[in-house]
């Protein structure tokens, strides 16, 4: 892109991608919520929540003209430490590739990149410190380090000129990891 005009129309979906039944694992799904419900949503933008839709998510890539995708990453580390990557990145970091997300966006990745119409893929990771317990909610530690993740997931928006304006009143995200944990105790 040699314009900001041209990055401004661009197709944009934000994906939040994780099970939020095991942890840290639904941090994606999480993060897209929090957006959506914190955030004024421009028409070139649409947030979508990725939770286990794996392939499903196929048209995403060949429809938008960006793809940015929230998920937990399995990179040796400390908890909370955010990634953003290419597609390609990821695609290149082979045997790393541990969490049943990771495995699968790969795949779909793979695929995607024989048609000549797939749009550009970016990542922005975290992570986890236990995406193996059968718990719904993110641990504290990670629920600590949700307001960088959404700040990298907000910088990486503006790099497609998507400023987000701010809804009144905001939601925390423990309001949103509760609501979504579970769903037919509360509504937002």
């Amino acid at each position: 892109m040699n314009s900001r005009t041209e990055v401004k129309n661009r197709k944009v979906a934000l994906i939040g991608m994780g099970n939020i039944m095991f942890h840290d694992e639904g941090l994606g799904t999480y993060l897209a919520k929090y957006i959506e419900e914190n955030y004024e949503i421009p028409e070139n933008l649409t947030i979508v929540d990725g939770g286990l839709l794996g392939f499903s998510l196929m048209t995403y890539y060949q429809e938008y003209d960006k793809i940015l995708i929230v998920s937990t990453n399995s990179k040796e580390g400390e908890p909370g430490t955010i990634f953003r990557y290419s597609g390609e990145e990821m695609m290149a970091m082979g045997s790393t590739r541990q969490t049943a997300n990771e495995v699968e966006l790969t795949m779909m990745l793979e695929v995607c990149s024989f048609h000549e119409d797939m749009g550009e893929v970016e990542l922005v990771t975290m992570i986890p410190e236990d995406i193996v317990d059968v718990a719904n909610g993110l641990t504290d530690t990670i629920l600590s380090r949700m307001p960088q993740l959404l700040d990298a997931t907000l910088e990486a928006l503006e790099d497609e000129g998507i400023t987000l304006q701010p809804k009144e009143p905001s939601v925390s995200f423990s309001e949103v990891v509760h609501a979504c944990a579970n769903p037919v105790n509360h509504r937002m």
